[in-house]
């Protein structure tokens, strides 16, 4: 009798067990529709207002010129109207979740969208999907507030509003719903949050894709197979990535701390860093402002980049953000990852189309720390065929940058080696790095291996002498 009566507490446990999970399924569905539908909406009428501004200012190039203004004035709009809209706006969404439970103001909508298009719009080197993020947090946590829902609930639903403006933006839903529980912590991936991302961002990108968003992609054929010696030039190829990716983010960070120091007054900032993209787009020409995206294109279509495009769009993105514009940090990285990797292509001998796309997404992971995400969306914008070799040169830049985040609020959870040393459930901004003592021996094995080579040679001639 106790055998059967204990089988039926365990069949009673499991039934409640799997109604209990049942019905927050059900919850969380409803919920992520719901923000999924609002950030597809939210998504259109941006990414429309921006096209068409773009559009008009382009036919217009000596508009360029009247940058130092157009910064001066989005510094003014952001600082009078909604603080909390400047900068890139995932490092915003990312800094709210750790610290404020994720409460973002709705006022940041208005005031980020018009931000945005008025830097990029003007000539300022940012992207699209940042803003798109914030946007779509912003909503998500107004909708959570609404609902009067917890700290925790309305933490979730703003990664849930990541992951839409994601997707949205790129086309690229599972990627999208990945970069989302990715990106708040480098060594931990946000599980329960894993299925509402993945609901919210296929429902952006459906709604999107209706109300009239066209996304670019392009189909990788040309692809070597992974034999001899082209692994070892695809880990060597992601550590050179992963170099490109230190100087990215080490250039945003400098800048970050010399700008206040040379302008303390934001306005003055504002426009010197104006007049300082003047001068950028005189050196590297006009193709290193604004999205870039027109140029990706003809990169992906063969035509052979310049190569020192990487170097001043990683100048131009630093300029516009740190001196006040508004905009997104993505959209620079694939044109620097793209530039740079077709520029490699052609110096080692591989198709430059193929290294471009590999280098897209292998700055994406080591800048972001993202490995994950960006090996879906080298899967979602080039093709399946590009998979592996996305994934490899993905993940060894991911590794080579390190604990360093083009997004300092991000908290390091894990270590990415053993080689390094850093305190554990902090921002990255205020970790230090230093090399563990694991780290420490294996640099001393290597350095010594020239000593102990040329003992051994000595030694042996020595002893042949002697005979």
């Amino acid at each position: 009798m106790s055998h059967i009566s204990d089988s039926g507490r365990t069949v009673a446990a499991t039934f409640t067990e799997q109604s209990a999970l049942f019905i927050s399924l059900i919850r969380w569905t409803i919920l992520s529709l719901a923000v999924g539908g609002m950030v597809g909406c939210s998504t259109y009428a941006f990414v429309t207002l921006l096209d068409s501004a773009s559009k008009s200012t382009s036919e217009f190039s000596y508009l360029i010129y009247c940058l130092p203004v157009t910064m001066v004035l989005v510094v003014f709009l952001i600082r009078r109207l909604a603080p909390d809209a400047e900068g890139h706006g995932t490092e915003r969404i990312i800094d709210a979740v750790h610290n404020e439970s994720g409460r973002i103001r709705l006022r940041v909508v208005p005031v980020k969208t018009l931000a945005t298009i008025m830097t990029i719009a003007g000539g300022g080197s940012a992207g699209k999907e940042g803003p798109a993020a914030q946007i779509g947090a912003s909503l998500a946590s107004g909708f959570a507030g609404l609902l009067k829902l917890s700290d925790r609930d309305r933490k979730k639903l703003v990664v849930c509003g990541i992951s839409a403006g994601f997707a949205s933006v790129f086309g690229t839903p599972v990627a999208g719903a990945i970069f989302g529980i990715e990106v708040l912590f480098l060594g931990q991936l946000l599980y329960d949050v894993l299925v509402p991302s993945f609901i919210a961002g296929i429902t952006a990108y459906q709604v999107a894709s209706y109300l009239g968003v066209h996304y670019w992609s392009h189909t990788i054929v040309d692809v070597p197979s992974l034999e001899g010696g082209y692994v070892i030039q695809l880990v060597l190829t992601g550590v050179v990535f992963g170099v490109v990716t230190v100087v990215f983010i080490e250039v945003v960070r400098w800048l970050r701390k010399l700008f206040p120091y040379l302008w303390p007054n934001s306005y003055l900032r504002a426009a010197m860093g104006g007049m300082l993209l003047i001068g950028v787009s005189v050196v590297f020409g006009h193709s290193v402002l604004g999205l870039g995206t027109n140029y990706l294109e003809l990169l992906f279509e063969g035509e052979p980049a310049a190569r020192t495009d990487w170097i001043g769009k990683i100048i131009a993105t630093a300029i516009t953000l740190e001196s006040g514009g508004s905009g997104g940090v993505v959209t620079p990285i694939f044109f620097i990852g793209a530039t740079f990797g077709s520029m490699w292509g052609s110096l080692i001998g591989v198709n430059p189309v193929t290294m471009a796309a590999l280098g897209t997404t292998s700055v994406l992971s080591g800048a972001a720390n993202t490995p994950i995400a960006a090996s879906m969306l080298a899967i979602e914008m080039f093709g399946p065929q590009i998979g592996p070799y996305a994934a490899g040169c993905a993940m060894v830049s991911f590794i080579m940058t390190g604990h360093r985040s083009i997004y300092p609020s991000q908290v390091l959870s894990a270590s990415k080696s053993d080689s390094l040393r850093s305190p554990l459930n902090r921002p990255l901004e205020s970790s230090s790095t230093g090399i563990s003592e694991e780290g420490q021996e294996e640099l001393e094995r290597v350095y010594s291996l020239p000593r102990r080579l040329w003992e051994f040679l000595s030694r042996g001639i020595w002893l042949s002498g002697r005979k």
